[in-house]
């Protein structure tokens, strides 16, 4: 198919030639300024969820970290329902503006900021209320089990700001303010920052501080894209009276499943990980996987900020029925993220100790658990790129089904087959190889659907 020439929506015409739209054709140059921002953002919100730990850990003691390190998998699940409805419905919406119907991609945008304020409600009330239950019966012992309650419920109290912000992710780069993101971020950030220093640092307040300057920082997130959308802005999206219609809400829910399959199945695995440790290494063994998991999310954020980046692209071509940007996107996409996902891999191998030193350099023991499983699991950023594209490729696509069954295989049965296996041959030694394996096993399924669908998207 030859590439159409697309009609610009109303009032966008007239933008700088230096604006870079939804309908361009993407180079390398103008592909990695247009997701900069976006793994900008991912990064930075990784550094700051980070910097709880940091405090945590040296400020309040191993074991208050290995609580909220316990406790965060189930914190996380909640998290994403708002990854849900922003890539899905971001999906939805982009293709729609591809469709050249602005007034209903309006629409949808503001049936996806409802529905999530609505869930993020009785996300919190439910959430609260189980969290003491849940502690116990994910292994706090009673040495854990206060720090494990008390971080849970303030960080659950502020579950909707949270799931706001996870939506708006994706939904201002598909608005083309992408910088607006990076910029909500950047204040997020620091405001956690400056909050855990003078709350754990100074003040002492341990980790219901670290709770605090988290939930804080999330209505930061939340609530400043929330804001700019209400108000006649320059962006393509602006939130607008509407009623929720199931159907729309639904279909976003189904085709960001992937992200939420993701979010839960990790957060699940999560748990399990834990229950292993403990049995195989006791509380530091939970405490050198939370600095893993920590360090980890930094690197992976670099994958996940390019996929958000980069699917509303995918979404808007997609609509648009331009299938040579769709080969485009995917040829150049796979080559950045097999190139980055190398030099990833390497990089951690360097890294792992001094990395490792800055949470647990006061335990020698713990220390060098936590480097050996860092120098096994990170081998694993090789194919973790890839395979963080493939899902989020065929969210954009608007094929659900296809990025939830990668998403679900890699995440969750896949991991949890290896981390229930590999220990029984390997010891602690299985746990750190889990990720590993999971990821190969994803890359594998990965090339397969995409080599099985290329006929009928034409993206080869």
């Amino acid at each position: 198919m030859n590439r159409p020439l697309h009609r610009r929506l109303r009032g966008h015409a007239a933008r700088p030639a230096a604006l870079i739209q939804l309908s361009d054709h993407f180079t390398y140059r103008k592909l990695l300024r247009f997701v900069f921002p976006s793994i900008v953002m991912m990064v930075f919100t990784s550094i700051y969820g980070v910097v709880d730990g940091f405090f945590v850990s040296n400020f309040v003691g191993k074991t208050a970290f290995a609580a909220i390190n316990l406790i965060m998998p189930f914190v996380m699940v909640f998290g994403g329902v708002g990854f849900m409805l922003g890539t899905g419905g971001s999906a939805l919406v982009a293709m729609t503006l591809g469709e050249q119907k602005k007034e209903r991609a309006n629409e949808y945008f503001t049936m996806m900021i409802l529905s999530t304020l609505i869930a993020g409600v009785a996300i919190s009330l439910v959430g609260m209320a189980v969290m003491r239950p849940v502690s116990v019966w994910l292994g706090a012992d009673d040495a854990m089990l206060p720090d494990c309650v008390l971080y849970g419920r303030i960080t659950l109290g502020f579950t909707v700001t949270f799931m706001l912000q996870n939506a708006f992710q994706s939904f201002l780069i598909t608005a083309e303010k992408p910088k607006l993101g990076l910029y909500t971020t950047v204040a997020a950030g620091v405001t956690n920052m400056l909050l855990d220093l003078i709350l754990v640092g100074v003040l002492r307040f341990g980790v219901a501080g670290a709770a605090v300057a988290t939930g804080l920082s999330q209505c930061v997130g939340g609530v400043i894209p929330l804001v700019y959308f209400l108000r006649p802005n320059s962006s393509l999206l602006r939130l607008r009276r509407t009623r929720l219609k199931l159907r729309p809400i639904l279909k976003a829910c189904a085709n960001g499943s992937s992200e939420m399959v993701s979010n839960v199945t990790s957060s699940i695995v999560g748990m399990l990980y834990n229950f292993q440790l403990l049995k195989y290494a006791g509380e530091n063994g939970v405490a050198a996987y939370g600095v893993l998991m920590y360090v980890q999310f930094i690197f992976i954020a670099i994958f996940v900020g390019y996929a958000i980046g980069s699917a509303p692209i995918v979404g808007y071509h997609f609509g648009a029925g331009n299938s040579e940007e769709l080969k485009n996107m995917l040829k150049k996409s796979m080559i950045l993220m097999g190139g980055a996902g190398a030099a990833m891999a390497a990089a951690a191998q360097l890294l792992a100790r001094p990395l490792s030193m800055i949470f647990v350099g006061y335990d020698a023991e713990l220390l060098a658990m936590t480097v050996r499983a860092f120098r096994i699991s990170t081998t694993a950023f090789i194919v973790v790129g890839v395979n963080i594209f493939s899902s989020s490729f065929f969210t954009a696509l608007n094929n659900g089904a296809v990025s939830a069954a990668i998403s679900f295989l890699r995440t969750f049965i896949f991991k949890l087959s290896a981390v229930l296996v590999l220990p029984l041959l390997l010891t602690i030694d299985g746990i750190w190889l889990a990720d590993v394996t999971a990821e190969v096993c994803s890359f594998a399924v990965s090339m397969i659907f995409l080599v099985a669908l290329r006929k009928r998207y034409r993206y080869m």
